[in-house]
């Protein structure tokens, strides 16, 4: 029996996918199926080395499946001995560590459900989210300790050296009885304290639908040493970056502390890591960090996900790595849709593009009245679900060949005196500048043109008049005559969402609230 892990070809992938195929990579089944087993216990027989975590501020940390195995059945023993029952909600928020895996994964194995938490939540954010999950437990560290509230603070345990040693108690040994259909997992989207998203709740079968986006998404495939240094306290993170690379049994490479290019690129080299799946905002800073050229690398495939990579930043990881880099796109609530299948030798990469459809897959560009745009023309992008067309809030298009381009979200288009511009667009033009670290575009109010298009830009150099003149020039150039940043605004820092994307959304609120203190201005 050939197994979809045996396949590497787009042409394989599209002849030889199916669902039924999907399960065949996993012990369990439609009816009884758990990730912690899936993930840690069935390779827990040998020591083959399951994580390595990247500190910033410390030695690397080395920890094999079947240490994981055994401290993930202590924490599953720990909270069946404090009275914690399946279904109940059990939060973590720790830097990734041994503590933390063990503690996400004996949540699961016991038949609770695992809420992972943000690290760099300060007490509001943590407030919200334990007043909506009303967790029976949280673990956290000595720091976030103080964060707690009184109420929360009965139910917290410090999982710190002392907690682990406190383990030795309980068997190494246990068996999960969990249904494929219970939950496993609920995870909050990135939000503001403002607006608490809701949490996505997955149940122990998603680990299966998740395959879809491991093996041509990140090109997942036995063998490969797999790094994601985003937090998985995030989906990407966890699912993309976790979830998935362990339930193929692989190395897998993690990064806690504050994030470090450097760091992150001698890793790279240091642990000979083959494939690489990251935030377009880690590429930038690689790029940024000016060291690339001091280590070697390894690296096979790459992919990244959570915003459009700009052609500069393209063009560093060509030069640099020899590799083409994938896109993989979708939402925590619709799951991926979108490939460029890394490690598929007869799939071109297109700069800029966001691929084609996962094997299976629908998906199209849609007008407002929700007919299929041809090649060119921008409209929404939607997928095919359980009979309808669901929205993606995404704006993209379509070339001749049937690749997929984002067009940026549907809220961040800016419309100007009749002219519609792409926030996307417009940054990408000004992230060629040698002098522009990072940049954001946004629509402000206009009273002649309805809006226009104010940038922010941080730079190591001055901010002047000439500065704003190059940008604006630029963007002219490159764009058209009248699709440039009117005003230019130069910051220290972007506000990020979790997942490093440049939350659009809070630079339109500061705009707001700065033209409702100065109304004269």
């Amino acid at each position: 029996m050939t197994r979809l892990t045996e396949y590497f070809s787009y042409a394989d992938a599209q002849k030889h996918f199916s669902s039924e195929k999907l399960w065949e990579l996993f012990d369990g089944n439609r009816e009884q199926l758990n990730i912690a087993h899936e993930c840690v216990d069935r390779y827990a027989s040998s020591d083959e080395t399951a994580l390595i975590v990247a500190r910033s501020d410390g030695p690397d940390e080395i920890i094999s499946y079947r240490e994981l195995a055994d401290r993930s059945s202590q924490v599953a023993h720990y909270l069946v001995a404090h009275q914690i029952k399946a279904g109940d909600r059990v939060a973590v928020m720790l830097e990734p560590s041994l503590a933390f895996y063990a503690c996400i994964y004996g949540i699961m194995k016991m038949g609770a459900i695992a809420v992972p938490l943000f690290t760099l939540f300060g007490p509001d954010g943590l407030q919200l989210r334990i007043q909506d999950c009303a967790p029976a437990m949280l673990f956290t560290n000595e720091e976030k300790m103080g964060i707690v509230d009184r109420e929360m603070l009965k139910r917290t345990q410090l999982a710190d050296a002392s907690f682990l040693s406190s383990l030795s108690q309980y068997s190494c040994a246990f068996t999960p009885c969990t249904r494929a259909d219970d939950y496993a997992i609920f995870q909050y989207t990135s939000g503001t304290t403002r607006e608490l998203p809701e949490a996505v709740k997955h149940k122990h079968r998603s680990i299966v639908t998740l395959m879809v986006a491991a093996l041509y998404g990140t090109g997942l495939r036995p063998g490969d040493r797999f790094m994601c240094p985003s937090s998985p306290a995030w989906g990407h993170g966890l699912w993309h970056g976790t979830l998935a690379p362990m339930a193929l049994g692989l190395t897998v490479g993690a990064f806690a502390g504050k994030f470090n290019a450097d760091h992150l690129l001698k890793s790279l080299d240091k642990h000979r890591f083959t494939n690489i799946s990251a935030a377009a905002t880690h590429y930038r800073m690689m790029k940024n960090a000016g060291s690339a050229s001091r280590y070697s690398y390894h690296l096979k495939k790459m992919s990244f996900t959570g915003e459009p990579i700009d052609t500069a930043t393209e063009e560093f990881i060509d030069q640099t790595f020899g590799i083409r880099v994938c896109s993989m796109y979708g939402t925590t609530e619709i799951g991926v849709i979108l490939v460029s299948y890394p490690g598929a030798a007869d799939f071109v990469v297109k700069q800029g593009s966001l691929g084609k459809a996962i094997p299976g897959a629908q998906v199209q560009v849609q007008d407002s009245a929700g007919i299929a745009c041809p090649p060119g023309v921008t409209g929404e992008l939607k997928v095919w679900r359980k009979g309808q067309w669901i929205q993606t809030k995404d704006l993209g298009r379509t070339d001749e060949e049937g690749y997929f381009f984002h067009g940026g979200r549907a809220d961040d288009v800016i419309i100007s005196a009749g002219w519609t511009m792409s926030a996307v667009e417009i940054e990408d033009a000004m992230l060629k500048h040698p002098d522009v670290t990072e940049a954001a575009a946004i629509g402000i109010p206009d009273a002649l043109r309805g809006q226009s298009v104010k940038a922010f830009i941080v730079t190591q150099r001055n901010g002047d008049t000439a500065f704003i003149e190059e940008l604006q020039t630029l963007v002219r150039t490159r764009l058209s005559q009248h699709e440039y940043p009117r005003q230019i605004e130069f910051v220290t820092e972007l506000p990020k969402t979790p997942a490093g994307k440049v939350h659009r959304k809070k630079l339109r609120e500061r705009e707001l609230d700065h033209a409702h203190a100065n109304p004269l201005q």
